[in-house]
């Protein structure tokens, strides 16, 4: 059955290409349709008016009738749909009137017929199509449809394949997915025959490549089934190339040499203050790296008090890492010599290559790279720090803090800048990685690294693009169920809509699809670069939520109501108290406080106040996860609060009690080390904000439902 199915569209889209087009025709359009089971309207081509009325007629009641041109893709822009034709003589003025407006329209065009198609009954309009990603390859979409489609543009997107599971997911996955259930009375659609659309549309570009484009606008979904009444199909007028992969073995055992190395090479280095190559050396060198430092340059006999090889080849024993400090123009020549010697692993910190348009240079070393094995990272880039490693390979400011927080950027000023917050905050990393031009290595190397290495708890990371998404969602994937990862997605555009010819190709812009594809992956997104270092440094430091159920306690209301649209926004859930806990928290509070959830405790409380409603709050099994607001009072000073409520924390941690903890306190400049003190203590604590608490809160929930800890979709 697959295959004969296969065999029909195989012969169909030969006979299009060898034709110079690239667009279907409607009725070759219903032979792709039928062979995949996606459910179209019964129909006729006409190629005669007479023809027209004779198909009308069997119809039996209103048709809709539409130009038939492989060089009219817009048919409605052309004047050539017309809907509701009832009877012969209407038929008649609408087929003269339909080919006269095409011919209007493109004179050149080349007119086939018009198709007489069933008018489907009334339902709700959606869009299903299929796209063909730069980063992702093919993805499936489904929105609302009909002529507001890119007006309201709300369409979720995933990797083609889906399966039934998933094609369903994605009803659920639009704004106005409440409409699909039923409202006002209104029955709600047939679930299951919108999904098998989604579903067969998916199959369908995945088992053929060459077509770019799929477009089913709109899909009449009624309560007893989904028809697509119009099919449209594109084909890629460019060949796929295949990038080269590597297997995961191939990876973690070049990767292991890199970010565990043994011998290290500094191709350029120099005795010259000023120099990157003396920067990496004394980076290597003052780090205290255990292994060996050889540097390599043809004009020095010694270089920091050790040996200087006039070349590569000519450093004993085997090396793990070549780090280049050469300008641009010699690093294929070297990286031969590298090759030759068996060097596995190139840091290739110059830059000059496709990022100022040498994109002939790149590609050459690509191709040595590729030709000795040996795997590249960068060029343009500011090196790396692999911290319990004691190894600072770059030419930037050392930092040797370690600690459980693998940070990578594709941009090395964001990199110094992810260093700086590191270094403020005092977060402990196991490595630093600046990506540049990724002309080999790229994130999903990284992500499969750092998702075997001990030494990492959370992977943090600025991307500007992706070469190769699915083999990153393949990477996330075995990575989110044993550790989170944050991503920063810079460059939110949809330039890539431009040139579409399709709906669902002009609503696939970069983010759109970044954003669907990433959360499927299980993948946190954050918004700008602070949330990315605060999540990073927060998720760690949280104990993984067992449950829904969050409670603010909070001595201001102010803060609780602000607090409560936070948790919201997060789309975290506010406990519902039920009776018995909430005449518990009662006892505590003065009878001008207010239980319920938040629970206000008002600002005068002493610090017995604070104590006994969060130990209640940690005690209670029903509460998964509190969220304390606190505001500065000389009754209970900012660190008297930090203190007894870190020591409270700690207790329970001690029972084996751990829930998230975040707090936002509200004050004087005191309120600063309170939380710093409240941080090293295991509960995320922010001076001056609301919203930063419970944004981290909701990172680590959002991992926590990806990784499959808690109940529901992430």
């Amino acid at each position: 059955m697959a295959e004969d199915r296969m065999l029909r569209v195989r012969a169909l889209l030969d006979a299009v290409r060898s034709e110079g087009r690239t667009a279907l025709t409607a009725p070759e359009g219903k032979v792709v349709a039928d062979a995949y089971g996606i459910a179209v309207p019964g129909e006729e081509l006409a190629r005669d008016v007479e023809e027209a009325v004779a198909y009308a007629a069997r119809f039996g009641g209103p048709v809709v009738m539409k130009i038939v041109s492989p060089d009219i893709l817009h048919k409605t822009d052309a004047g050539g749909v017309i809907v509701g034709v009832e009877g012969a003589t209407d038929v008649r003025a609408a087929f003269h009137r339909i080919v006269e407006n095409a011919r209007a329209y493109d004179g050149g065009a080349r007119v086939e017929g018009v198709q007489i198609q069933e008018l489907l009954p009334m339902g709700q309009e959606v869009i299903v199509g299929a796209v063909t990603d730069p980063t992702f390859g093919k993805v499936v979409a489904f929105g609302l449809g009909g002529v507001l489609v890119e007006v309201l543009g709300d369409v979720t997107f995933r990797l083609a394949p889906v399966d039934a599971d998933e094609a369903l997911s994605m009803l659920d996955s639009i704004r106005a997915a409440e409409i699909l259930r039923g409202v006002r009375g209104q029955a709600g659609v047939d679930r299951w025959a919108v999904a098998e659309q989604i579903r067969r549309v998916s199959e369908l570009v995945a088992e053929f490549p060459e077509i770019a484009e799929v477009d089913l606008n709109p899909v009449i979904a009624t309560a007893e089934g989904a028809i697509a009444a119009d099919i449209r199909v594109i084909l890629s007028d460019t060949p796929v190339t295949a990038r080269r992969r590597y297997t995961r073995a191939e990876i973690l055992t070049s990767m292991r040499r890199l970010m565990e190395p043994r011998s290290v090479a500094v191709i350029g280095a120099s005795n010259e203050q000023g120099k990157i190559g003396n920067s990496v050396m004394r980076n290597l060198v003052d780090g205290g790296f255990a292994g060996d430092i050889h540097p390599v340059n043809p004009r020095a006999d010694d270089i920091l008090g050790r040996k200087a090889y006039k070349s590569v080849t000519d450093v004993p024993g085997e090396v793990d890492v070549a780090v280049f400090a050469i300008p641009a123009k010699f690093v294929a020549s070297a990286l031969e010599e590298v090759g030759r010697k068996g060097i596995p692993n190139a840091v290739l910190i110059p830059s000059g290559f496709a990022e100022t348009g040498e994109h002939a240079l790149q590609e050459e070393i690509v191709a040595i790279g590729e030709r000795y094995g040996v795997r590249l990272l960068g060029p343009n880039i500011y090196g790396y720090y692999s911290t319990w490693q004691d190894l600072c390979a770059t030419f930037c400011t050392p930092y040797d803090v370690k600690g459980g927080v693998a940070l990578t950027s594709q941009s090395g000023g964001i990199g110094m800048a992810v260093l700086g917050f590191a270094r403020t905050t005092k977060t402990g990393v196991s490595a630093i990685v600046g990506l540049g031009n990724k002309s080999d290595l790229d994130e999903d190397d990284l992500l499969t690294w750092f998702g075997e290495d001990p030494h990492t708890d959370c992977i943090a990371m600025h991307l500007e693009d992706l070469k190769d998404g699915r083999a990153f969602v393949e990477a996330a994937r075995a990575t989110v169920p044993k550790k989170p990862i944050v991503v920063l997605k810079a460059g939110r555009t949809a330039a890539g809509a431009k040139a579409a010819g399709s709906h669902t190709g002009a609503l696939a812009g970069d983010d759109a699809v970044y954003d669907d594809i990433l959360r499927q992956a299980g993948v946190i997104r954050a918004p700008g670069l602070n949330d990315m270092l605060e999540y990073a440094r927060g998720l760690p430091v949280l104990p993984t939520p067992k449950g829904d159920n969050i409670v603010i306690i909070t001595g201001a209301g102010g803060s609780g109501v602000l607090l409560s649209d936070a948790v919201t926004d997060n789309g975290l859930t506010l406990m519902e108290i039920p009776p018995d806990l909430d005449t518990a928290f009662r006892a505590f509070i003065p009878p001008f406080g207010a239980a319920g959830n938040p629970v206000d405790i008002t600002g005068g409380e002493p610090p017995s106040t604070y104590e006994a409603t969060i130990r209640l709050g940690l005690e209670d099994p029903r509460i998964h996860a509190l969220v304390l607001g606190y505001w500065h009072t000389i009754v209970t000073p900012p660190m008297v609060f930090a203190e007894l409520t870190a020591r409270v924390v700690g207790e329970f941690r001690e029972r084996g009690v751990e829930k998230p903890v975040v707090a936002s306190l509200a004050g004087d400049v005191e309120v600063e080390e309170a939380c710093r003190y409240l941080y090293e203590r295991g509960v995320v604590a922010y001076p001056y904000t609301t919203e930063q608490p419970v944004a981290v809160l909701g990172a680590k929930y959002r991992w926590a439902r990806a990784a499959g800890l808690l109940g529901g979709g992430s």
